[in-house]
Formats: structure tokens, sequence, C-alpha cells
């Protein structure tokens, strides 16, 4: 399973590249990914523009890192 730790990406580049991965996802496929803080707005966005697309898993809740595992629903 891929693993993106956007801990070392600039920020601009982070939604783009995660969104990328995800498009890039067969059904039924994964990544994770590490942060710094809570991914929240990350997760509204994949709610409005990937609706009904996408599982989202927290797999660890901080306070230093957050892993949150992003799946692509089978159809």
């Amino acid at each position: 399973m891929t693993t993106i730790d956007v801990r070392t990406i600039p920020p601009r580049d982070r939604h783009p590249l995660i969104f990328q991965t995800f498009d890039a996802l067969q059904p039924g496929e994964s990544f994770v990914l590490v942060n710094d803080h809570d991914p929240r707005p990350l997760h509204y966005q994949f709610m409005h523009e990937r609706e009904g697309q996408f599982e989202w898993t927290y797999l660890e809740s901080g306070p230093a890192v957050w892993q949150v595992r992003i799946s692509r629903k089978e159809q």
C-alpha cells in the first residue's frame, strides 16, 4: 500500500498530489496519508469532489501525527 507523507511536501502541492493518487486507484485499492494535523479540510473536499467514491478511515489521530487510509470504493 502506498503511503504519502505530506509533511515534507509544500502546502500548495499537497491536495493535487493526493487527488492524483486517489484518481489512479482501482476500485478496492487505498493509500495512507500521513500529516501533522487533522486533514479535515481535505475530507470535506473529498466529500464535495468525489462524493460516494471513497472511504476515509483514521488510523492514527494525533496529536503529533495523523494517518488516514483513503480507499476507492468498489463499484
